[in-house]
């Protein structure tokens, strides 16, 4: 199989697959290219609420293809880090769900999304001190946001693979599945995702991302959006909310 990032939309959730089984899902230069754009369909399409993004098989990725390496290690690393930083300003809720390998640029994808669900037996690892690159400063600093800067220098110092346990209680994942039941989980959190406020959650995305000179424009937004009085009518009346903004609006 052609190396690929696959997707599809169910239930107003986009899941998005990297498919490269030869490599264990490594990521190609053209696989990296092709990540933006489609985030931006997918930010334009009213029928999408959440994204998932997962791994073909039983591994997620396990980082970039080393042989892109060879040309231009800065013109790989560039492709990669337009990926992360479109996966990060993503205004829906990202939701990584993670198998077996997520190490180097497959971590980094991950760290980029908003939630990072893992099925146990998964392994975590930032490599670059393998290959004597050095990490990109916009992704370190999401790695210590995610998990503090002792832990971030422990991952990045060594390249050494951690387990989902140790991934848990260091903040790298927030939610460790059974074998078999990771599939399910993200279904399920993910049509809860799918039905709040998608004004509230971009909103929030925004805030916790550390834009903090929006407060007035997120409020004309509100006033706009009719979703406040939605959810009001909703709670009263004690039925589901039918909200209707979104980015594109």
């Amino acid at each position: 199989m052609e190396p690929q990032l696959s997707h599809r939309v169910d239930d107003g959730v986009a899941t998005v697959v990297i498919r490269y089984p030869a490599k264990r899902n490594a990521m190609t230069a053209d696989m990296w290219r092709a990540l933006p754009p489609l985030l931006d369909e997918f930010t334009v399409d009213a029928d999408v609420h959440a994204l998932v993004l997962t791994g073909a098989g039983e591994t997620f990725c396990a980082g970039a293809d080393i042989s892109t390496l060879r040309g231009s290690p800065a013109e790989a690393q560039g492709l990669a880090v337009l990926a992360e930083e479109a996966l990060a300003a993503f205004p829906k809720p990202t939701l990584a769900a993670i198998r077996g390998y997520c190490v180097g640029g497959g971590c980094q994808l991950a760290a980029a999304c908003d939630l990072r669900f893992a099925q146990e037996g998964a392994l975590f690892g930032v490599t670059p001190a393998k290959l004597g690159i050095v990490y990109p400063s916009a992704s370190t600093r999401r790695l210590v946001s995610l998990v503090g800067p002792a832990a971030a220098k422990y991952l990045l110092f060594s390249g050494e693979l951690i387990d989902a346990q140790r991934a848990l209680r260091t903040g790298l994942v927030d939610e460790v599945l059974p074998e078999g039941e990771l599939g399910k989980r993200v279904a399920e959190f993910t049509r809860v995702l799918a039905a709040r406020s998608l004004l509230t959650q971009a909103s929030a995305k925004e805030f916790a991302n550390g834009r903090t000179d929006r407060d007035a424009y997120w409020a004309e937004r509100a006033r706009n959006s009719g979703d406040t009085a939605e959810g009001v009518a909703a709670f009263l009346e004690r039925r589901p909310p039918r909200f209707t903004w979104t980015p594109s609006a």
